[in-house]
């Protein structure tokens, strides 16, 4: 017994020092997107929060996807850095680079496009008016951001996980000071409203890039992969590895992602109230979500890296220690959630009804803490040992086979409001969490089976 106390907590030291840089890198983007709603339910009101909930339930599937795409390139390069091939973790990098980009322009002009039919989505006129100014500028940001993810999974790849943390934290902080004048007008800055919180969120996405390839590039501990820089070359190979790994998990948020965003869709069906209150109730379980996928993060680097060096047994134990680390996390926020469930909305809005709908969805939020934290940090370790296939399948069964369908009944139908649509999602969170924890057992065992000479 003292045997594997001592074991797990080597492994939650090593873990935790991969996964608290993510975490906090992860949490500096999606406070990004807090602070817009903050601003933006505090000094423009409910009609432009809930504008900024439409216009992320049209971006947010898109862009996970290319986000999703860009995470194949994390376990290729994780197993080459294991392997110790500098040149193959290189070829991977400057063909993720190209794809990252090239996808970062097909994903703006979809969104662009689609933007101009969202009239036709049953919402409210004012809020689809109000949102599409905001929803071209944000749609546009996915560009710089493509080609700084690059370069942060090319880091983390290679298990530096700190520099994207520093660089999100600062981003963080420069647009939360840009976003006041740009919302309100202060001093010399024009008064552009919900605009605003979009020129804020487009200026620090490339400022995040300009800094992430300075640190790249000047860095010493770079120096042995720039050398390989010009004579690796742009290979389909290349690219169709990366795809291989990152279109299955682009689709996994996507199914996800899109659950949610049609979530909102539904809730936008009901009222601007409800809708406004969705928002926020999402925005702060976002907060918790992006903790868990730097710890997901976490688990593919490590996994990637034992792949490569063909240690199973110690692949096996480290992808059970991040599942460890996830249960003591999501404990904590579900308790934090139901403790703080008053106070919250109150930093959005002061929209009375707002705040008591409001309210009721953190309670659901921090109900499923724990399964949606299993389920994230599932499928970022089963990433990893590139098991990408099955568990996408098991996201579209559980979010749009189970979740959509009975949220869309319990919230319009049965006449639950925005709580029975958030009923619907938790119902499939938990069964996505069940079968991809048991599809994380499965697949270790039968690679230790498969490396019998590494046991």
């Amino acid at each position: 017994m003292a045997y594997r106390w001592s074991t797990y907590s080597n492994q939650y030291k090593i873990s935790m020092n991969l996964a608290y840089p993510v975490v906090i890198g992860s949490l500096g983007q999606i406070m990004v997107s807090v602070a817009d709603s903050i601003m933006v339910g505090k000094f423009l009101g409910t009609i432009p929060l809930a504008a900024t909930s439409f216009a992320v339930s049209i971006i947010i599937i898109p862009m996970v996807f290319a986000m999703g795409v860009a995470f194949g390139l994390t376990p290729l390069v994780a197993a080459a850095d294991g392997a110790g091939d500098s040149k193959s973790a290189t070829r991977y990098f400057k063909n993720g680079l190209v794809l990252n980009s090239i996808l970062g322009l097909i994903i703006y002009g979809a969104i662009a496009l689609f933007a101009k039919g969202a009239h036709l989505l049953g919402q409210d006129p004012r809020v689809v008016e109000a949102s599409l100014p905001y929803i071209n500028l944000v749609g546009f940001s996915i560009i710089p951001m493509m080609s700084f993810f690059a370069f942060k999974q090319f880091a983390e790849g290679l298990s530096d996980t700190k520099a994207a943390m520093k660089v999100s934290l600062g981003a963080n902080i420069i647009n939360i000071l840009l976003n006041y004048p740009l919302i309100t007008g202060w001093g010399p800055f024009p008064e552009l409203g919900l605009l605003g919180a979009a020129v804020s969120t487009l200026s620090t996405r490339f400022l995040m890039l300009a800094v992430m390839v300075l640190y790249i590039r000047k860095q010493e501990k770079f120096t042995e992969y720039w050398g390989h820089w010009r004579t690796v070359k742009i290979e389909w190979k290349c690219i169709r590895e990366i795809l291989k790994i990152g279109v299955p998990s682009g689709l996994q948020y996507v199914f996800e992602a899109g659950a949610f965003a049609m979530s909102g869709v539904i809730v936008g069906m009901i009222g601007p109230v409800q809708q406004a209150a969705h928002q926020i109730a999402l925005n702060i379980a976002s907060v918790s979500y992006m903790m868990v996928t730097g710890l997901g993060a976490a688990g593919t680097i490590r996994m990637g890296n034992q792949l490569g060096q063909k240690n199973i047994p110690m692949l096996r134990l480290a992808g059970q220690s991040i599942f460890h680390l996830t249960f003591f996390l999501m404990i904590i926020t579900m308790a934090l959630l139901l403790l703080l469930r008053n106070i919250l909305p109150e930093f959005y809005s002061s929209d009375p009804e707002v705040l008591q709908y409001t309210t009721v969805l953190i309670v659901a939020a921090g109900l499923f803490q724990l399964p949606d934290g299993f389920q994230a940090t599932a499928l970022g370790v089963l990433r990893g040992i590139k098991d990408v296939n099955i568990p996408t399948v098991i996201a579209f069964f559980s979010y749009w086979v189970i979740a959509v369908p009975m949220g869309y009944y319990l919230g319009v139908s049965a006449g639950y409001g925005a709580l029975g649509v958030w009923i619907g999602l938790a119902t499939g969170l938990v069964l996505a969490s069940i079968a991809l924890y048991y599809r994380f057992q499965n697949r270790t065992k039968k690679l230790q089976e498969t490396h019998p000479e590494d046991l």
